[in-house]
């Protein structure tokens, strides 16, 4: 495996890979691998010639009272832990590469930036996630790029950034992976102590549930949601959001007369945690 750190030499990396009929794969991430992680890697590394891992920790999608600082950063851990999944190149590059001086072009991808997270964070999370990805595509030129499904609603903005922009990549979600206990992985877990960590649990109960008055015919949206609400609340935790809305769009739903995304994300401790069950419309 290569660790590169310039956008001109990951370029040629790809076009000899081209060269070779090839095809490339890539896995954006801000490192602290956890097996979510892996298992983007290994579905890449499955489907194409060239597997190419971004590590980079992007300053432009962080608010100014976020974790910028303090994020989780283990580069030599991480570059081990891909090499071992079959990784061809770590792209590691200096927040300078990426964002060089005078740099002035954001993406801003509206309505589903609108809701959930961000209305919680500001138009600048999903403002800076857009940019970074749209340069990431800009320069590995993937065939094919890996994103987790705990993370929904960027799954849905980098899809509209595709077809908006109509940039010749397939976008694949790949399934949440969780601990034994529910918690679905995210580097910010590292936050919890353990306490806060048997909490965090609750977020995963709380889906389930709702989810079980969902397949067991319940429609109405305002119910569905307060079945999960009192999960929570039983564990001491009150949600910044927790709303059921449409899969697609992130429209508001009354009902459950298609399939919905039911979202939540929490202050648990330390962290801030998210998760998200996709409730079916016909069982």
């Amino acid at each position: 495996m290569r660790i590169i750190r310039t956008i001109a030499e990951v370029r040629e990396a790809v076009r000899d890979a081209r060269r070779q009929d090839r095809r490339v794969g890539l896995v954006p991430t801000m490192g602290a691998f956890h097996e979510g992680h892996l298992a983007l890697m290994r579905a890449a590394r499955r489907d194409n010639g060239l597997v190419v891992v971004s590590l980079f920790v992007n300053p432009t999608q962080f608010g100014p009272n976020e974790d910028l600082s303090r994020y989780p950063r283990d580069e030599a851990r991480d570059a081990v832990l891909a090499e071992r999944e079959g990784v061809d190149i770590l792209f590691a590059p200096e927040p300078s590469e990426m964002y060089p001086d005078g740099f002035a072009t954001t993406i801003h991808v509206s309505g589903l930036t609108d809701v959930l997270d961000g209305a919680q964070r500001g138009a600048r999370h999903f403002d800076g996630v857009a940019t970074i990805v749209a340069k990431l595509f800009g320069i590995v030129a993937p065939d094919v790029a890996y994103f987790g499904q705990k993370d929904a609603q960027q799954v849905l903005v980098v899809r509209r950034l595709v077809r908006d922009l109509d940039l010749d990549v397939r976008i694949e979600a790949v399934p949440t992976v969780r601990e034994a206990d529910g918690l679905a992985m995210s580097s910010r877990n590292v936050y919890l102590d353990g306490a806060a960590r048997q909490r965090a649990t609750a977020l995963n109960r709380a889906l389930e549930t709702a989810a079980a008055r969902a397949a067991a015919g319940e429609r109405d949206a305002v119910v569905i949601e307060a079945a999960a609400r009192e999960v929570l609340a039983a564990s001491g935790i009150r949600p910044e959001y927790l709303e059921l809305r449409d899969a697609h769009d992130l429209q508001a739903m009354d009902r459950l007369d298609r399939d919905g995304l039911l979202a939540v994300a929490a202050r648990v401790g330390d962290a801030r945690l998210i998760d998200n069950r996709l409730l079916k419309a016909n069982h």
